[in-house]
């Protein structure tokens, strides 16, 4: 399988986060985090049968926010992909980078919907007792569970490209998503390599931040001016 760029692959993978069940265990009983993922690509896959939809990219991003927000835990998400940096930012660099941030996945991910192909995605088996790992959270006392729902990307004639998701679960919680792992290469991992290097060229989280809400909002003018073009 030939990957343009790992941005490019992450249009790819998002969508097959929600959007294509073909699994061995599709008839039997998922795992309550497999389940969250097969009900979120219920409601996508209704969705993009309708083509008007796909070509409003403002309803298909509005759309997505909903259907992928209540799964994974930006906060999380950004707060490892900042690293050290998270602990140097103020509460509103925080927050900033946070919204900033989920808007680039959603982003993404909104261009993976439209952009979508004739894949599917398998789920890999799951023990629930010896795969789920738990314990105490430092940070609030609560329990916490952790578990890799591992799967596998299929694609006629070509071999299974493994994906895994991170998800946890904390006291009184709901199951969500806080990295995937493309291949072997985090999402978070890979995406805190991109804004350190942002850092040490611009020399502050600030600039870093405007950065991004830059390139959001030019991404989504020129999806603006294109489909009033078209």
């Amino acid at each position: 399988m030939k990957i343009k760029s790992y941005t490019h692959f992450l249009f790819f993978v998002l969508s097959m986060l929600f959007l294509a069940i073909n699994s061995s265990q599709a008839q039997a009983t998922l795992a309550e985090p497999q389940k969250i993922i097969k009900d979120a690509s219920n409601k996508l896959k209704q969705r993009i049968q309708d083509k008007t939809f796909t070509q409003d990219f403002k309803k298909i991003t509005k759309f997505v926010d909903s259907v992928i927000y209540p799964h994974m835990d930006f906060e999380k998400i950004s707060r490892g992909v900042l690293g050290r940096l998270w602990h140097k930012a103020t509460p509103e660099e925080k927050t900033a980078f946070t919204e900033e941030f989920k808007t680039l996945l959603v982003r993404t991910y909104s261009r993976a919907f439209v952009e979508f192909n004739d894949w599917s995605i398998e789920f890999l088996p799951l023990d629930m007792e010896k795969d789920v790992k738990t314990f105490t959270s430092r940070r609030t006392g609560k329990m916490i569970q952790k578990v890799v729902i591992r799967t596998q990307i299929l694609q006629p004639g070509q071999q299974p490209l493994p994906v895994d998701y991170r998800m946890y679960k904390e006291e009184g919680g709901d199951w969500k998503v806080y990295d995937i792992i493309i291949g072997g290469v985090s999402l978070v991992t890979n995406y805190r390599t991109t804004f350190k290097n942002e850092y040490k060229q611009m020399g502050s989280l600030k600039k870093v931040i405007e950065n991004l809400a830059r390139r959001n909002k030019e991404a989504f003018e020129k999806s603006a001016n294109a489909e009033k073009s078209a």
